[in-house]
């Protein structure tokens, strides 16, 4: 015995009893391999007249399934896919090459080469390159950006017979649960097409710039990264919204996607176009910050200081002094913009966004514990 493991000899050579029952179990393999042959177990694997089945006839698609056939093909055509990219200098050479950043979608606005994505998609690149549908890649320069919205306005110098422009439709009249189809580029896919529902209307993310997007339609659409900058589409195939953003802790499709709606888009591009960034409408005021309101148990925005020449001071508005005793007194505390209520700057901003410069609006606002309406003529703030 050594180690205390069973030995046995055969013929001067010795055995363990490990290797005894690894000759049992090649022995017992090799009975059972001799029987299947015994049995033509293996006569049959191969046949040498296999031919392919026949096809089972599956009649006409469904009428949704031809809905949607049809949709992706007039709507891909319009959607684009953006490359984003930086350019950097080789230590050793000296000489400059591209490395990509990151991609996205967007689509065509009109037959002047004009682009529309999202404005995180651009942000800091160094070069953009828009590939069309047909394969057709294009460098691409930047018109105009709001990040406020998320938008941005690219333009192509590529021929009007590569450019179909996409059907714009409208959202202030979507309902919850109506049919909606994503088409873009998730992952660096090309030209993927996802379809849900309007899971809810009216919502309110956070925007790359720090601002509120309100008025935000949410989906359950399959939108993913690669996906921003492309366009959500109604059941006509019209334009309803720019997808935006996802919720998802992962990072991928979650069932939560969000869309910048197509009023908003819009009213945003043609000023982009026209301007290169957007022109707001204001009152000219200066106002408190969130934490000052607080302190002082405003509900509201505060004005703290009108400026000289404004639509406001014409108004008669008031802003924040101090009396001749040196005593703080509170200015106007602004509380309506017609028929909507204030209670952030982000309300404030919101209710004059939907309007243009030169609209008169109906102001309510606090003074001196009284409730009281002034109308203003909004200009474009600088």
């Amino acid at each position: 015995m050594n180690g205390g493991g069973r030995e046995f000899r055969r013929e001067g050579v010795t055995y363990s009893s490990g290797w005894r029952w690894i000759v049992w179990c090649f022995f017992l393999l090799g009975v059972a391999l001799a029987w299947l042959f015994a049995r033509g177990y293996f006569d049959n694997l191969h046949d040498p007249d296999a031919v392919p089945r026949i096809v089972t006839p599956r009649g006409d698609l469904a009428a949704e399934e031809k809905s949607n056939i049809e949709l992706f093909r007039l709507s891909s055509p319009s959607v684009v896919y953006i490359t984003r990219l930086a350019m950097r200098r080789d230590r050793f050479s000296l000489n400059l090459f591209e490395i990509p950043q990151g991609t996205g979608s967007g689509f065509v606005w009109d037959d002047q080469g004009h682009i529309i994505t999202n404005f995180h998609v651009i942000q800091g690149a160094s070069v953009l390159r828009v590939t069309l549908a047909d394969n057709s890649e294009w460098d691409a320069r930047v018109v105009g950006m709001a990040p406020d919205q998320d938008l941005a306005v690219l333009f192509i110098n590529a021929p009007k017979r590569r450019l179909k422009p996409i059907a714009i439709g409208q959202s202030a009249n979507l309902q919850v649960g109506q049919r909606v189809f994503a088409i873009g580029n998730p992952f660096g896919l090309d030209q993927t097409l996802t379809t849900g529902i309007i899971s809810a209307l009216g919502r309110e993310i956070n925007g790359v710039s720090g601002r509120k997007i309100s008025g935000v339609i949410q989906t359950d659409a399959a939108i993913n990264p690669g996906n921003s900058g492309g366009p959500l589409l109604d059941s006509a195939g019209r334009l309803i919204g720019v997808n935006t953003a996802i919720f998802s802790p992962s990072g991928s499709n979650a069932g939560i996607g969000f869309a910048v709606p197509v009023n908003t888009v819009n009213r945003v591009v043609p000023q982009l176009l026209r301007h290169g960034r957007v022109i707001r409408p204001g009152l000219g005021i200066h106002v408190a910050d969130r934490g000052t309101a607080q302190r002082f148990g405003i509900r509201g925005v505060l004005i703290i200081r009108v400026q000289k020449g404004s639509a406001a001071e014409g108004a008669g508005l008031r802003g924040t002094g101090r009396n001749r005793e040196g005593r703080l007194v509170l200015g106007d505390v602004i509380v309506g913009v017609g028929e909507h209520s204030i209670s952030s700057i982000d309300d404030l901003l919101d209710a004059l966004d939907a309007h243009k410069v030169g609209d008169v609006v109906e102001v309510r606002l606090m003074r001196e514990g009284s409730e009281m309406s002034i109308s203003v003529k909004l200009q474009a703030l600088g």
